[in-house]
């Protein structure tokens, strides 16, 4: 057979468009660049295996159990198109690059496209941290092969979290609620949000007081705090543990009343220096950001999410303005260094700059591939003034924050000094009073002139003093006091998690890749077990449920440093010290007395999903965890007020607003005691029999029927179906029938809603008639309001109660009229929380068509069902638009139009 004519052409492939159009203006002419769109295939659901494999050892995963581990891959249905077309090109092509991502999900994309291409002719492997000419030619005289430690390292983790969910969720499933996750990470995250707030709920707040004080001196005045009463250091919140309780000792713990009378004992008293200590002060810069620190540094200071600031950062690498997004070394090129330091050397000037380059070698726990840096793209950086015109207005954002970042790393220390100066007198009762105040005063700026590195919020007292200059006074100075107060506080709770803080906790605890952390913390939130409140992660209830059946039936799956060590194992195999079928192996099925995860589920034993799904709040009152939502559930016999019957468990929803940490003892009670009654019994319907109640709904209060199930003896005697050859067939399950339904007006209440209200409300809509053309007319109730309703002509009425009293004769003359667009008076917004940063425009809250939205006039964005208009914060409102602007306008497939039918031509006469 004749050997296939060179063509000179050679394929590239890479993930995305965008990356693909980026470096084809790099490679020149005779490269061909084509973009696979991420996996091309992946594990199939088991449902969808072929039916010879359903019954075998790789039926239950997509994977083969029992021989090693083998996945059964599929290429995805919405890829067969791409995969014929890199086919095609394939055949015209002399060589093949596979230039995806360098980590470890990028190998995988590359052997994938390997197996399913079966190239013959030569491939090579191409990896680049940056999309630069430069960066281009580098990688092109760099080529390898594809990396097997890699693959086989990203081919585990895809089988291990298979394997972890499909058996792990269903125990969910069963005990919990249907539709629920269990991840090998995820899993591990909520359980540290749901910890946090435990030991919130646990606190208990101690009080105490210190003094604040004014003083003056010729060189100026100051602001001091007491420091020592009588030579003993005074309590501060760092004193108490989270009980409440007073841990340090030989401090002076003072309540109000000592506070006070210490106050107005010093308020003549004579106040000399007692010391004036100076330090020298340096600080040094942060180090370039890694993928974590990024996200926890654009959440600070951009109000980005994690999954905002990976997007936007994916945008900026795939066009060429940054370095490869997902690293865990802080370390940067020759190159870069060269880059920064004589930018910051051209406009910081010469003397900002060290004598030697920085190094920064250190890494995360189990970090991962070394790659760069994140940093700005090339051998020399753009400014952001250079890119503003062409870049959006949170890429930008983004880009300028990693600019100024790694600038500020080849930059010089900070430099200045630290006083501190105590002074003190003797108050009338003879207690000795000693007040402290320190200051910085930065002589060199240094890095500072170009980044500062923001901080998480901590616990404890802010005794912060940066900045502060403090008038020049010696020892022995005489020093006017004013505005001496007694000031009272409480220990505070430890702070939720910010989606930076947890990234944060995250990467310190060696938990999952930094590379996954938005996706993770996302993750969690779209499935319900995390909700945003400002910026802090909140756990929902049912995430309590899910942690406390993992905690007590596989408490290794959810133990922080088993799934570090998980992550160690991993990291072992990409670099080619262990065998990820082997570690499969052990990991499923166990070895000795190492119970493996198919052991643990095959002997659960019997879980109590009642006590799974219960959190005692009091001694009577317990919050369960219920199909429709959490409620408090009271073991205690109560009397119904209206009624003077004994109520054996009274039930109370549960405000979905309320955080756990706020259901106190106290709230529980006060619910319990303010709760409207679940269900009314009105009556029977005259026409039907059926019985009608009014309800407390999750969604408000509504009244409906209550449709009794066919017995036995009518699902016997209904008429026998038979099949074609004459046997009969089984008798069909009845098809349950819709119950009518209404909601309450706004005037009514469950407690005054009257059978014959009820019924009216269950009739709707109301039919009123039709016009002259033969158009029926409706009238019912909507989200915003009563209307009248006309084929698709709606018109708005005045009041609900009109809706029964409204005539055909009326609605005529409201339809006679021209329908007025815009001339109802401006409905105000239900919330402002001022300029957008971004786009400086109000940010305001309005009802719409599909509920509450955020918008600045430009960006409109769904205020999410998880969180009310009350605790809706500016952070948050310009978050969600940041991450709304980040994804881009939404693009709407064309659908082609049906062109119309010919008209038959008729015949003449």
């Amino acid at each position: 057979m004749p050997s296939k004519a060179k063509t000179g052409k050679k394929l590239v492939i890479v993930e995305s468009p965008a990356k693909s159009k980026t470096i084809a203006k790099y490679l020149g002419e005779g490269f061909i660049v084509e973009a696979s769109i991420g996996h091309i295939r992946d594990l199939p659901q088991p449902s969808e295996l072929p039916a010879e494999l359903k019954k075998t050892s790789v039926g239950k995963f997509a994977v083969d159990i029992e021989h090693d581990f083998k996945p059964y891959y599929v290429v995805s249905a919405d890829k067969k198109k791409k995969v014929t077309e890199l086919k095609a090109a394939l055949k015209d092509a002399d060589e093949l690059y596979l230039a995806t991502d360098g980590d470890r999900e990028g190998e995988a994309i590359a052997w994938h496209l390997l197996e399913v291409l079966k190239p013959k002719v030569p491939v090579y492997r191409m990896t680049f941290g940056e999309i630069t000419k430069e960066a281009i030619q580098r990688a092109m005289g760099n080529l390898r092969d594809v990396d097997s430690a890699l693959v086989d390292a990203q081919e585990t983790r895809r089988v291990l979290d298979r394997l972890y969910g499909y058996e792990i969720s269903p125990v969910l499933w069963r005990k919990v609620a249907r539709g629920l996750s269990a991840g090998r990470v995820q899993s591990v995250v909520t359980r540290m949000v749901v910890d946090r707030e435990r030991e919130r709920m646990a606190f208990k707040a101690a009080s105490y007081w210190d003094l604040t004080g004014q003083f003056g001196a010729d060189a100026g005045s100051f602001k001091a705090k007491l420091a020592a009463v009588d030579g003993a250091k005074v309590a501060s919140g760092r004193d108490f543990n989270d009980d409440g309780v007073l841990t340090s000792k030989n401090v002076a713990h003072l309540n109000e009343e000592l506070a006070t009378s210490l106050s107005a004992g010093l308020q003549d008293a004579s106040f000399t220096v007692r010391s004036v200590d100076t330090k020298p002060y340096t600080r040094r810069p942060a180090a370039p950001f890694t993928t974590s620190t990024l996200q926890q540094e654009a959440g600070r200071k951009l109000r980005f999410s994690s999954k905002s600031t990976m997007q936007v950062a994916q945008r900026l690498y795939e066009n060429g303005y940054i370095t490869y997004m997902r690293t865990d070394s802080s370390a940067l090129s020759d190159e870069a260094v060269t880059a920064a330091r004589r930018q910051a050397s051209e406009l910081y000037g010469p003397e900002y700059i060290p004598q030697s380059p920085r190094v920064y070698t250190g890494k995360a726990a189990n970090a991962q591939e070394a790659h760069e840096a994140i940093r700005p793209a090339g051998d020399s950086f753009r400014t952001p003034a250079q890119v503003a015109k062409q870049l959006s207005g949170d890429e930008f954002r983004l880009y300028e924050l990693i600019w100024k970042r790694t600038v500020a790393s080849q930059m010089g220390d900070a430099k200045g000094s630290t006083a501190t100066i105590r002074l003190g007198a003797v108050a009338s009762d003879g207690r000795d009073a000693e007040f402290s105040a320190s200051g910085t005063v930065i002589t060199f700026p240094g890095f500072l002139a170009a980044y500062e590195e923001g901080k998480d919020e901590t616990r404890g007292d802010d005794d912060s003093d940066e900045a502060r200059r403090l008038p020049n006074v010696a020892k022995g100075d005489a020093l006017a006091a004013s505005e001496i107060i007694a000031v009272g506080h409480e220990t505070s709770p430890p702070p939720r998690y910010t989606e930076a803080s947890l990234t944060a906790e995250l990467e310190k605890k060696g938990i999952g890749r930094p590379s996954t952390y938005a996706s993770t913390i996302s993750t969690i939130q779209d499935r319900g077990y995390v909700r945003k409140q400002g910026s802090a992660l909140v756990p929902s209830w049912i995430a309590f449920s899910v942690i406390r059946l993992l905690e007590q039936h596989f408490s290794d799956y959810v133990d922080y440093e088993f799934t570090a060590d998980m992550e160690g194992d991993l990291d072992k195999i990409a670099n080619g010290q262990a065998v990820g079928a082997s570690w499969l192996k052990h990991f499923y099925f166990g070895e000795d007395s190492d119970p493996g995860l198919l052991s643990i589920v095959n002997n659960l034993g019997e879980i109590d999903a009642r006590e799974i799904n219960s959190i005692p709040i009091t001694d009577q009152i317990t919050l369960r965890v219920g199909k429709f939502g959490p409620y408090l559930e009271s073991s205690a016999a109560t009397v119904d007020p209206k009624t003077g019957e004994i109520v054996e468990s009274a039930r109370a929803n549960v405000p979905e607003d309320l955080a756990p940490d706020e259901l106190t003892a106290a709230k529980a009670i006060e619910l319990m005691e303010t709760a409207a009654p679940e269900e009314r019994v009105l009556g029977a319907d005259p026409h039907t029999g059926h019985t009608i109640v009014a309800k407390n709904g999750r969604y408000g209060a509504y009244v409906t029927e209550i449709i009794p199930e066919m017995t036995e003896e009518q699902i016997a005697n209904q008429p026998v179906e038979y099949y074609k050859n004459g046997k009969p067939k089984p008798p069909k399950k009845p098809v349950k029938a819709k119950p009518r339904t209404g909601s309450l007006f706004k005037s009514m209440t469950v407690e005054s809603v009257t059978l014959d209200e009820a019924l009216q409300l269950m009739s709707l809509p109301r039919v009123l008639g039709e016009d002259a053309e033969g158009n029926l007319i409706t009238v019912q109730n909507g989200r915003f309001g009563p209307y009248l309703k006309k084929g698709t002509d709606s018109r708005s009425i005045g009041s609900e109660e009109e809706i029964f009293t409204i005539t055909l004769e009326q609605a005529l003359e409201i339809y006679s009229q021209p329908k007025q667009r815009g001339a109802r008076a401006a409905v105000p917004p239900l919330a402002e929380f001022g300029p957008d940063p971004v786009s400086e425009k109000n940010i305001v809250v309005k009802e719409g068509r599909f509920g509450p939205y955020i918008t600045d006039g430009i960006t409109n964005i769904t205020v999410p069902r998880a969180t009310s208009l009350e605790e809706l914060t500016r952070e948050q409102a310009v978050e969600l638009l940041a991450e709304k602007r980040a994804k881009g306008p939404v693009k709407r497939t064309a659908t082609a139009r049906k062109a119309p039918a010919k008209k038959k031509a008729t015949a003449k006469k």
